[in-house]
């Protein structure tokens, strides 16, 4: 009973400090207290973003994935995500595998936060970069810390499915986009996603790609074999639903190498 009550004392005491920051908690029973989320760099992050007008609301949890957590908010009534990086229970080993070698990040030292400060603006970084290409990602807002603040894909408070859950009506159609997006992300905005699947990418009319925190440049030293990787995952999940490129071939064609696999 103890540690119940104390679990309700926290979470009114962080509600409390929310609506001080003149922050409107919308479905309050979502907005469960997490300390490896909520905590002093995260509530600091949030208040900035607050005072200068970029959150007037914070909701319901939209998402939680290894590293992060997303969660619905609004800005004067229009629906945005607030995804945040936790700080304390993150994978630092497989974050710093992303970061090592990226040049835009070689200055950036090893202790933890500042690597997790880094690694939200890569993400609001590799957003830019990826939407300017043309590519249908979350609108980059603004970042602090480790927080991200993108555009909301989704209706009436829903996130778009991912694409694993989705009955899709042209298979063909769908895979010839993603592969359209893999191409257009290594040769226009000259990145590589390194996690693409049917886990990150949405799909509504058309597919939206997401997560793109590890996302690295083309001149990284592993660029090519997360190519490799992206192309592989997409390849497997679209194999039973359409027909499907060579690895290899479709591998060649993005990067325009003619070398054996990777």
């Amino acid at each position: 009973m103890s540690s119940g009550r104390n679990l309700d004392k926290k979470q009114d005491l962080f509600d409390q400090r929310l609506e001080e920051m003149g922050v409107r908690i919308k479905d309050a029973d979502q907005l469960k207290v997490r300390e490896d989320v909520f905590d002093e760099v995260t509530l600091l992050a949030l208040y900035k973003l607050v005072h200068k007008k970029w959150i007037s609301v914070i909701g319901g949890s939209i998402s939680t994935g290894k590293e992060a957590n997303v969660f619905y908010g609004e800005r004067d009534s229009t629906p945005i995500a607030i995804k945040i990086y936790r700080i304390r229970t993150a994978n630092f080993t497989t974050m710093s595998s992303y970061i090592t070698g990226d040049r835009r990040f070689s200055h950036v030292k090893k202790a933890k936060k500042e690597l997790i400060f880094a690694w939200t603006r890569k993400e609001f970084s590799n957003l830019v970069r990826a939407r300017d290409a043309g590519i249908t990602v979350p609108e980059p807002i603004v970042w602090d810390r480790n927080l991200l603040i993108m555009s909301f894909l989704g209706e009436n408070e829903v996130p778009y499915p991912q694409l694993r859950n989705v009955s899709l009506e042209d298979p063909a159609e769908t895979y010839s986009q993603v592969i359209d997006c893999i191409d257009r992300l290594y040769k226009k905005a000259e990145l590589v996603h390194a996690d693409m699947s049917e886990f990150n990418i949405l799909y509504h009319d058309k597919p939206y790609f997401i997560d793109m925190g590890q996302s690295v440049t083309r001149d990284h030293p592993r660029a090519l074999p997360f190519l490799m990787r992206d192309i592989k995952n997409i390849n497997r999940f679209f194999k039973n639903r359409c027909d499907v490129l060579d690895d290899v071939e479709l591998f060649h064609t993005v990067t325009g190498l003619n070398t054996a696999e990777p």
